[in-house]
């Protein structure tokens, strides 16, 4: 009896260590996911890209879950996206809403990258108002660190607000808000990262748009793409479309 009660452990163990295998392979591989917005709930749903998710089928891209995208422009102080100047003029040819984002560096200063962007991003041709990345992943290493990350992030959205004459969107994770940006930047909308949940900021403001995996799979694109939904309701993003007047900004 209790050689019996062995086997079925270690059948019941081998078992459990191949449904949890199984299930890790399809979470890294797209296939499932913690979050599953529906469009009933979030009927504006959209996606960010940049030259990772290689050469885009943009005519080829289902428009229920692309009706906006989020476009990697520039990084740090000289650096461009090797992808878009094409990813933005596909987007702007198939009539899809566009926004360009920079993702910051903290060991650069901001008036520096604030540069950077406008260089490459036209002021006369955005839909989306401009978005600057803060996160830790990819970023330089602490020892390298602008001494007051705060005061070069302030840098730069006073000469990106000024020139594109609009509140910039700050992308950003929970990690990196808990740590910096609790009670900061309270007139800049937020587009938060959470694959695991809906978000909900430790401070009670409010989100704009919220990145719900990392790992998509759409048509047109042969990689994985992040996803992104907008809190309002179609009526609520045609006037973001619009304006640049802040206080007209949906809430959540």
């Amino acid at each position: 009896m209790k050689k019996k009660y062995i086997i079925y452990s270690v059948i019941g163990i081998a078992l459990l260590i191949l449904i949890a295998g199984g299930l890790r392979y399809a979470f890294y591989q797209g296939y499932i996911r913690a979050n599953y917005p529906s469009l009933e709930e979030y009927p504006v749903q959209g996606i960010d890209v940049s030259h990772h998710q290689g050469i885009i089928r943009w005519k080829d891209l289902d428009r229920k879950f692309v009706q906006f995208a989020f476009i990697k422009a520039t990084e740090g102080g000289n650096h461009k996206d090797s992808l878009f100047h094409e990813n933005w003029r596909e987007a702007k040819k198939n009539n899809i809403p566009a926004g360009a984002y920079h993702f910051f560096t903290f060991c650069k200063g901001g008036d520096e990258q604030a540069r950077n962007y406008i260089h490459y991003v036209p002021k006369d041709s955005i839909d989306l108002p401009p978005i600057i990345d803060l996160e830790y992943g990819g970023n330089c290493q602490e020892a390298n660190r602008k001494e007051d990350i705060i005061q070069e992030i302030a840098n730069y959205l006073e000469i990106i607000e000024d020139h594109y004459q609009q509140k910039a969107i700050i992308y950003t994770t929970n990690e990196f808000y808990k740590t910096y940006l609790l009670h900061k930047f309270m007139d800049n909308p937020i587009w938060i990262r959470d694959i695991l949940s809906v978000p909900n900021l430790p401070d009670g403001r409010k989100w704009l748009f919220w990145q719900y995996t990392n790992r998509g799979r759409i048509e047109g694109i042969d990689s994985f793409v992040d996803l992104n939904a907008f809190v309002g309701s179609k009526e609520e993003f045609e006037v973001l479309l619009k304006s640049n007047k802040k206080e007209v900004l949906p809430t959540e």
